[in-house]
C-alpha cells in the first residue's frame, strides 16, 4: 500500500515539475520577447530621428540650390537681355548700312553704265575713222600695218639688226653667265666618271663541250631553258660564248645568272633548270630591292613608298643609249639638288623628282605608253606627292612647266645625259639624227648649204646674201631653232648658226 503511494507521489510530483518548468519556460520566452520588443521600437525611434534629421538638411540643401539657380538664372537673364540690345543695335546699324551699299551700289552701276557708253561710242567713232583712212588709202588696217612695218624694215633694217644684236647679246650674256655659274658649280660638285654601262648578254663557258650539255638531247634541255626563263638562248660557233637574247632585261639577268650556275654545277637537266631558274629569280628580286634601297640611301629621300623603292631597283638592269639608268637617275638627282639649293627652290622635291623622272622605263616593255605616263601612272597610284609628279613629268616636255623643280629636273637631265662619253649611239641612228637635223634645216627659203657639225650640237647654215637680208637671217635662225624643238627628239640643246657673207668683186686692169 506504502508502495503505490510512494509511486503516486513521485507521479503527481513530476507532473507538477513538467508544469512549473512550462511555466518557468513562458516567462523566461516573454521576458525575452519583451526586451527584443523594447530594442525594435528603440531603433525605430532611432530611424526617424536620423530620417528627420536627413528631410531637414536635403530640406536646407535643396533651398540653398533653389537660391542659386534663381540668382543664375537672374544674371543670365541680365546677360540675355544686354546681348539681345546689342544684337538689335548691331541689327539696326547693318540695316544703315545695307540702305548705304545699296545707294553707292546703284550710283556705281550707273556710272559703269556711262562708262561702257562713252567707250562704245568711242569704238564706234574710232571705227567710222579706221574706215575712212582705209578708204581713203585704199589700204585695210593689216595691209597698212604690213606696209608699214615692211617700210620700216627696209628703211631701219640696218638700225634694228643693231639694236637687236646688242639687246640680245646684253641680255643673253647677264643670263648666259648667271647660267654658267651656276651649271658649272653643280657640275664641278658632281664630277662622277661618265663611262657608258652596256648589260651584257653574253655568258662565258669555259669550254665549248658544255654547249652540247646546254643544248641537251634533240635540244631539250635548251627548249626546258627557254620556256622556264623566257628569253632566247643563241649557240653559234663563237668559241667560248652563249648570247642570251630578250627583251625584258630582268629576264635577260636572269636567264644569265642562272645559266652560269648551271655551268658551274655541271648537272644540266630539265628539273635542274626549273630549281636554278626560281633560286636566279630570287636572287634577282633581292638584288633589285638592295639597289633600290640604296639609292634612296645615297640620295637621302625619305618616305617613299617600298613597291616604289623596288620598281626603282629594276632600272639597274636597264640602260639608255649604253648609260646605266639608275646610275643617270641619282647622278640626276645630285645635280638636281645642287641646282635647286643654288636658286632657293624646295631641294626635296627637286631631286625626288630627279630620282624617280624615268621609273616608268623599269616597265615600259609590260605596258603600253610612253614611259614618262607610265612613270606618272605608277606615282599616282603608290601615292606620291603631286609636287614630285609635276617635276618629274615634263623632263621631255610632254606635259607643260608647272613648277621650277620641274626645269630644274629636265636641265638635270640635259647634264647627266649629254656630257661627253656618258651615251652612246648606234652608226645607224646617229646618221639618221643628222640628216632629219639638215632636212629641217633645207626646208627653208634663201638657204645655200647646210652643215650639222660637232656630232650634231651644231648646226651651220649659209645662206644667199642677194635672198636674205641681215634681219631675215636674225629671224630665220630663230624659225630653225623653233622648227628643230619642234620636230626632233635630242639631249641638251643644238646651236643654230646662220652665215650671210657678202662678198664684193673687182678687177684692175
Amino acid at each position: 500500500m506504502s508502495l503505490k503511494i510512494v509511486i503516486l507521489l513521485l507521479g503527481v510530483s513530476g507532473l507538477i515539475g513538467i508544469i512549473f518548468g512550462y511555466f518557468l519556460r513562458w516567462a523566461l520566452t516573454f521576458g525575452k520577447q519583451g526586451s527584443a520588443d523594447l530594442k525594435i521600437k528603440q531603433m525605430i525611434m532611432n530611424a526617424q530621428e536620423k530620417y528627420k534629421n536627413i528631410i531637414s538638411k536635403a530640406e536646407d540643401k535643396s533651398n540653398q540650390i533653389l537660391e542659386q539657380t534663381k540668382k543664375e538664372k537672374k544674371e543670365q537673364e541680365k546677360e540675355l537681355k544686354k546681348t539681345e540690345e546689342r544684337l538689335i543695335k548691331k541689327e539696326n546699324f547693318l540695316d544703315g548700312r545695307q540702305i548705304e551699299i545699296s545707294s553707292e551700289t546703284k550710283k556705281i552701276e550707273e556710272k559703269i553704265e556711262k562708262v561702257k557708253q562713252i567707250k562704245e561710242n568711242i569704238e564706234k567713232l574710232k571705227e567710222k575713222e579706221e574706215k575712212s583712212l582705209e578708204k581713203i588709202a585704199q589700204l585695210s588696217k593689216e595691209g597698212a600695218r604690213n606696209q608699214l612695218m615692211e617700210t620700216i624694215e627696209k628703211n631701219y633694217e640696218e638700225d634694228l639688226s643693231v639694236r637687236l644684236q646688242k639687246l640680245e647679246q646684253n641680255g643673253e650674256e647677264k643670263l648666259e653667265r648667271k647660267a654658267q655659274d651656276i651649271l658649272i658649280t653643280a657640275i664641278h660638285r658632281m664630277g662622277n666618271s661618265v663611262s657608258s654601262d652596256v648589260l651584257s648578254t653574253t655568258v662565258n663557258i669555259p669550254s665549248d663541250d658544255i654547249k652540247g650539255k646546254i643544248i641537251g638531247k634533240e635540244g631539250k634541255n635548251i627548249r626546258a631553258f627557254e620556256k622556264e626563263s623566257g628569253t632566247e638562248v643563241i649557240v653559234d660557233d663563237t668559241p667560248g660564248a652563249i648570247t642570251i637574247s630578250s627583251f625584258d632585261p630582268i629576264r635577260r639577268q636572269i636567264a644569265k645568272v642562272a645559266l652560269e650556275n648551271l655551268i658551274i654545277d655541271g648537272r644540266i637537266q630539265p628539273a635542274r633548270i626549273e630549281e636554278f631558274i626560281e633560286k636566279a629569280k630570287e636572287e634577282i628580286n633581292k638584288t633589285i630591292k638592295k639597289r633600290g634601297e640604296q639609292a634612296v640611301y645615297e640620295c637621302g629621300i625619305l618616305n617613299l613608298d617600298p613597291r616604289i623603292i623596288s620598281i626603282l631597283g629594276r632600272l639597274h638592269f636597264r640602260t639608255s643609249y649604253g648609260q646605266n639608268v639608275l646610275q643617270h637617275s641619282i647622278e640626276m638627282c645630285h645635280i638636281a639638288g645642287m641646282l635647286a639649293e643654288e636658286l632657293g627652290v624646295d631641294v626635296a622635291t627637286a631631286k625626288t623628282g630627279a630620282l624617280l623622272h624615268d621609273i616608268g622605263k623599269a616597265v615600259d616593255h609590260e605596258i603600253q605608253g610612253t614611259h614618262v605616263e607610265i612613270g606618272k601612272r605608277i606615282l599616282q597610284k603608290f601615292g606620291a606627292n603631286k609636287k614630285i609628279i609635276q617635276a618629274m613629268q615634263s623632263h621631255h616636255e610632254e606635259y607643260p612647266y608647272e613648277t621650277l623643280e620641274s626645269v630644274i629636273v629636265q636641265i638635270a637631265d640635259s647634264i647627266s645625259g649629254s656630257r661627253p662619253g656618258a651615251r652612246r649611239d648606234n652608226v645607224e641612228n646617229y646618221l639618221k639624227r643628222l640628216k632629219e637635223l639638215e632636212d629641217i634645216t633645207n626646208s627653208f627659203e634663201g638657204i645655200d648649204k647646210v652643215y650639222a657639225v660637232q656630232a650634231g650640237r651644231e648646226i651651220r647654215v649659209l645662206v644667199t646674201p642677194e635672198e636674205v637680208s641681215d634681219l631675215e637671217a636674225k629671224k630665220l635662225a630663230r624659225n630653225i631653232a623653233l622648227k628643230i624643238e619642234k620636230e626632233l627628239k635630242y639631249p641638251g640643246e643644238i646651236k643654230v648658226n646662220v652665215i650671210r657673207e657678202s662678198r664684193m668683186i673687182e678687177y684692175a686692169r
